[in-house]
């Protein structure tokens, strides 16, 4: 089980991700726009430094839905391996099965 601490940190960002979505999209744009003058370009780029660091999309890490786990997850299921076998060996994920020979 992962600290609650890293998991609401995790959170936040990810809502911080979505409040700030559209307007990073708008100075990115802008920013990237080589018809537009360098001035322009370079002032959006400053706005765009301006933006708290956690409302980046690579900030945000994939943790599992169960327990918070940071390492070995799966993004189809939202979970880490340790959860997925688990799951799997009680038959609660449809189509997966627990190999043995």
């Amino acid at each position: 089980m992962a600290k609650k601490s890293s998991v609401n940190k995790n959170n936040h960002r990810r809502v911080l991700v979505a409040r700030y979505a559209a307007k990073r999209k708008r100075l990115k744009d802008v920013a990237n726009d080589l018809n537009k003058p360098g001035e322009e370009r370079f002032a959006a780029r400053l706005k765009l430094a301006q933006l708290p660091r956690n409302s980046a999309p690579s900030r945000v890490r994939n943790r599992c839905e169960l327990t918070g786990r940071a390492r070995g997850y799966y993004r189809k299921l939202k979970v880490c391996r340790n959860m997925l076998r688990d799951l799997a060996s009680q038959g609660l994920i449809p189509g997966m099965t627990k190999s043995s020979w």
